[in-house]
């Protein structure tokens, strides 16, 4: 009778541990296709995301391409921000002094680089470039005064003077309405064609724009020259 009792408590247990393993198989095994289709789900809904967004990138390009601005708009857009400058007139003088001469030249190349005058109006060098002075920047150079060669500090501007004075005497419309020859020849023009300028000496260099349109001058000087550009816009 004992012994019936062990073998049926034995077969309990073994029936109670058949079961138990029975169903944690089964829950791992719902828990791992449960995982399974959640990955499956998440790859199809990032497939699925990513088909949108290519879709959205395609629409948008597409989109982008059939907006077309015709070339006569861009070229009236950038025409209306753009001056149209038109060289008339250039001259050039050769160069040669010392440092101080060549920087006075400099100094009043860059004042009177870019001087627009509209038509009617009348260009002086004096004007624009006033008294040449220390505090300006100038250098004392060599200078005639009655034929004699003094220093300066407008030493080199008669240079300057007489390159743009060349360029303008080559345009038809514009009138030199004063220019004053130098006492004695120098040496980067021929005689006759040179403008010699003095502010206090009160020697101008001036000319009215008798075209239609208004000028621009552009002024510089390098190593080996001085040189002159007008143009009209």
């Amino acid at each position: 009778m004992k012994n019936t009792i062990i073998i049926i408590i034995s077969i309990i247990i073994i029936v109670a541990l058949a079961f138990g393993a029975y169903f944690w198989l089964n829950n791992e095994t719902k828990s791992s296709e449960y995982n399974v289709e959640n990955i499956t789900n998440n790859i199809a809904s990032s497939n699925t995301t990513n088909n949108i967004e290519k879709s959205d990138s395609k629409n948008i390009i597409n989109e982008l391409n059939n907006i077309s601005i015709g070339d006569s708009e861009i070229d009236r857009k950038v025409k209306s921000n753009t001056i149209e400058e038109k060289e008339i007139a250039s001259f050039s003088t050769n160069l040669k002094g010392d440092e101080a001469r060549r920087n006075n030249i400099r100094i009043t190349c860059n004042t009177i680089n870019g001087t627009t005058i509209a038509p009617g109006e009348t260009f002086s060098f004096n004007k624009i470039v006033g008294s040449p002075s220390a505090d300006k920047g100038y250098m004392e150079a060599d200078v005639f005064v009655n034929k004699k060669t003094e220093k300066g500090y407008g030493g080199g501007n008669c240079q300057v003077s007489t390159t743009i004075y060349n360029a303008a005497l080559s345009i038809e419309g514009i009138e030199v309405t004063e220019r004053h020859p130098h006492k004695k020849k120098v040496a980067y023009i021929e005689e006759g064609k040179d403008a010699a300028v003095s502010y206090s000496g009160g020697l101008d260099l001036k000319f009215v724009n008798n075209i239609d349109k208004t000028i621009k001058i552009y002024v510089s000087s390098d190593e080996d020259s001085v040189d002159a550009r007008i143009v009209e816009f």
